[in-house]
């Protein structure tokens, strides 16, 4: 069952029927009804006396509002297309068979299936370079490609019927474009984008004998393998394309991977930190409490105290006479009454991690997360959200 609005009652009664019976249920897009979540995992505590065949499935995107109850009860499966043009090209062709590449008689067929895998490897790999490769992340998927291919195999199988030399080129690019892949676009210059690619790869021109065609020449010839008739053969000539793509090869400037480099490494880092414990150093290190601490009394000794707004905008009344403040002065004040909140909010915060440390008070997930954030050197989200 894929979850939508309203579909609450009905997969609390298919998963009931499902444990008395030993089914398997699977739960679609549980992402798309976060609301009936919380009511999912008192259903699943509430099976007591379930069938031992019974299996409960779930399918979902990442999202920070998943129950953590379902979570840790869970065995999690994750699965997000490869990294690098050759190992997407590869990933699209292990999901076909012989018997697939010989679905349709017709000669542009095998090559039409590597410029369909070519587009959907290219499309992915742009999702790298951020807001630079898409201005909304899209999920395309399997599902795309392979019905995309289908349309392929049927309009080619419905050319040798009608002995039709051209193919529907116009025909295969808008539903293409426009209807599979472009049925998740929502940005009118990424379905821009999108159409700009099927127009460079699909067409008469790729066949023309007399001039190559190349997907692009930057660093390397990416052509399609017309040799290569059988799977085995055109694995071969897949795994020929260098491991790092150069950015020009999806019509993007050579900077645009420097912050794809940069955000990987921060991310490698970040991660990496996230995994120290909270275990003492070796050879008579402080541990993780007394290092956090220590941060924590070194930024209170440095705080400012309060700005006394009352007497300072008094002041700015006394200079200013019946005229008042200046305009100037208005915003130094609505700036110092800003900066006063965050000091505020530093001060509390870090006495009340403080405490929390010690024992005092419970350690909430805020103040767990300011504890990770000193621990690891990185500004809280917390502060950043009140800075001026």
């Amino acid at each position: 069952m894929a979850l939508g609005q309203g579909m609450g009652d009905k997969a609390k009664s298919m998963i009931e029927s499902g444990a008395i019976r030993g089914h398997w249920v699977m739960l679609q897009n549980c992402h798309l009804l976060t609301s009936w979540l919380k009511k999912l995992e008192a259903i699943i505590e509430g099976l007591n006396k379930s069938d031992k065949q019974f299996r409960l499935w779930l399918t979902t995107n990442p999202i920070e509002t998943f129950p953590l109850g379902i979570l840790q009860r869970s065995i999690k499966v994750v699965t997000e297309p490869p990294d690098g043009l050759a190992a997407n090209i590869k990933s699209a062709y292990n999901k076909l068979s012989e018997d697939i590449l010989e679905e349709c008689p017709k000669q542009e067929y095998k090559s039409m299936i590597y410029v369909l895998s070519f587009f959907h490897a290219t499309i992915q790999e742009r999702k790298k370079f951020g807001k630079i490769g898409w201005n909304v992340n899209y999920d395309f998927n399997d599902s795309d490609y392979r019905i995309s291919l289908n349309l392929i195999s049927l309009y080619l199988n419905k050319a040798i019927e009608t002995n039709e030399e051209e193919l529907p080129w116009s025909t295969l690019r808008y539903l293409i474009g426009e209807a599979m892949y472009g049925g998740r676009v929502t940005d009118d210059y990424d379905r821009r984008v999108l159409n700009t690619y099927l127009k460079e790869f699909m067409g008469d021109f790729i066949f023309d004998t007399n001039q190559k065609f190349f997907f692009s020449r930057a660093e390397f010839q990416y052509v399609i393998p017309t040799e290569a008739t059988t799977m085995e053969l055109i694995t071969a000539e897949i795994e020929k394309i260098p491991l790092f793509t150069n950015p020009g090869v999806f019509g993007l400037h050579s900077n645009a991977e420097i912050q794809y480099f940069s955000n990987s490494v921060k991310e490698l880092w970040t991660n990496t930190l996230l995994m120290q414990t909270s275990e003492g150093g070796e050879g008579g290190g402080i541990n993780r409490e007394e290092y956090i601490s220590k941060v924590a009394s070194d930024i209170q000794e440095k705080l400012p105290e309060l700005f006394d707004i009352f007497n300072i905008r008094k002041k700015y009344q006394e200079l200013g006479g019946l005229a008042g403040p200046t305009p100037t002065q208005i915003v130094l004040m609505q700036e110092l009454e800003r900066f006063n909140i965050l000091l505020g909010l530093l001060q509390q915060s870090l006495m009340d991690l403080k405490r929390a440390l010690v024992g005092e008070i419970g350690m909430s997930s805020a103040l767990d997360q300011l504890a990770n954030c000193m621990f690891n050197g990185f500004v809280p989200p917390d502060w950043l959200k009140k800075a001026p």
